[in-house]
C-alpha cells in the first residue's frame, strides 16, 4: 500500500522489449536506500516489482496489462517519473490509501498558474463520476490530491502548490498529457457495499 506521498523523481534511463512485455531502468536516490529484488514500488502511481538492482537504479517488467492501462508504455529514456516506496507501519499516513492499481488513463486538459499555485484540470475515464467529490482524494500520476471542483463532464480541478509542483513530474506536465488515475479504494467498497440495496431503474 502507498500513501501518493512522492518521495523523489526519478529518471528512465533505459527501455527494453516490445510485445506484451516491456521492461524499463528507473535511476533514483532515496528510494534506492532499501528497495531489494522483489520489492514493491510505485512508478508514476502504478505498483511495480523492481527486477534488478544496482546501487543508482532499478529495472521492472510491465505486461501487457499495465501497458493497456496506464501510461507508463508510453515512457521514453530521459522521461522522469513520480516514486514511492511502500508504507512502512511504523510511518504517518500522510495522504490517503493508494494501491498502485491504475483505474484508466486521463489527460490534462488544462494546467494554468494563478497566483502561487497552478490550477491542473484533467479529464478522467468514464464510469469514474461516482468516485469523485468535491474536496475528495484521487491519486493522479500515484500523487495524492484533494478534487477542488467538479468541472462539467469527466473533468474535475486540483490546486497544486509548489512544493508539489517542485518534487513531481508535474513540472514538466502540460495539456494534452496522458496521466495515470486510481480512484478512492474507500469510495469502491462503499459501492460494493450497497450494491444489493442499490434501487434499480432500468
Amino acid at each position: 500500500m502507498f500513501t501518493g506521498m512522492i518521495e523523489e523523481i526519478g529518471e528512465i534511463i533505459a527501455v527494453s522489449g516490445a510485445g506484451d512485455f516491456r521492461t524499463i531502468r528507473v535511476q533514483g536516490r532515496t528510494v534506492m536506500d532499501d528497495l531489494r529484488v522483489g520489492s514493491s514500488i510505485a512508478v508514476n502511481g502504478v505498483c511495480l516489482t523492481a527486477r534488478s538492482v544496482n546501487e543508482t537504479s532499478f529495472s521492472a517488467e510491465m505486461s501487457r496489462e499495465t501497458l493497456d492501462r496506464t501510461s507508463l508504455g508510453r515512457l521514453s529514456k530521459g522521461a522522469i517519473v513520480n516514486l514511492e516506496r511502500p508504507m512502512r507501519g511504523d510511518s504517518r499516513f500522510g495522504g490517503h490509501i493508494v494501491q498502485g492499481h491504475v483505474d484508466g488513463l486521463g489527460r490534462i486538459r488544462g494546467f494554468d498558474r494563478t497566483g502561487d499555485a497552478w490550477d491542473l484540470q484533467v479529464e478522467y475515464p468514464e464510469g469514474g463520476s461516482h468516485y469523485i467529490v468535491e474536496k475528495g482524494s484521487i491519486a493522479v500520476d500515484g500523487i495524492s490530491l484533494t478534487v477542488a471542483s467538479l468541472q462539467g463532464p469527466n473533468v474535475f480541478s486540483v490546486a497544486i502548490i509548489p512544493q508539489t509542483f517542485e518534487n513531481t513530474n508535474l513540472k514538466t506536465a502540460k495539456p494534452g498529457d496522458l496521466v495515470n488515475i486510481e480512484f478512492d479504494v474507500l469510495a469502491k467498497y462503499v459501492e460494493k457495499m450497497i450494491e444489493p440495496y442499490a434501487i434499480r431503474t432500468d
